[in-house]
């Protein structure tokens, strides 16, 4: 666990076609970019004393690779999984392994969707999910780990 002196550090984990937010035609994840959220929510983490390492993968495995390379160098996580949310024992299983808190978040409300959405792998290993709220859902997120982050430090 990193040095408690120094800023915490959050891994900010995006699954498979977070990189195509913006684009849906659909707009189901509104219209901003992923850049744009990106840089939203470094600048956001920043802005209330996180280091942020914002990343995306379109691949399971990097993702769990990920996780394990957290659980050395940071205090919390937040995950949007996406598509792997639904069905994703290894990913699962390496949040298990994580000792700081995890918000699940979501850019669309997963209940409001298809019935498959209802029911995320992810949430068995988070402290906590936040969706519905778009690209504010993921400024929420690192609002929550401030707070839970600050209850560890009590």
């Amino acid at each position: 666990m990193p040095n408690s002196t120094v800023a915490a550090r959050v891994m900010f984990l995006n699954g498979p076609n977070a990189n195509l937010y913006g684009l849906d035609r659909a707009g189901t994840y509104g219209s901003d970019s992923f850049d744009n959220i990106r840089r939203d929510c470094e600048a956001h983490a920043s802005a209330v004393g996180l280091v942020l390492d914002f990343r995306q993968s379109n691949h399971e495995g990097v993702l769990v690779d990920w996780i394990q390379e957290a659980r050395r160098e940071c205090d919390a996580l937040v995950i949007n999984a996406a598509g792997l949310s639904y069905g994703s024992v290894p990913i699962l299983d390496a949040l298990l392994a994580f000792e700081g808190p995890v918000i699940e978040a979501h850019m669309s409300n997963i209940w409001k969707r298809e019935a498959f959405r209802h029911r995320s792998m992810v949430s068995l290993g988070a402290t906590g999910v936040i969706a519905g709220f778009g690209a504010l859902g993921y400024r929420l997120a690192i609002d929550a780990l401030v707070e839970l982050l600050a209850q560890r430090k009590v």
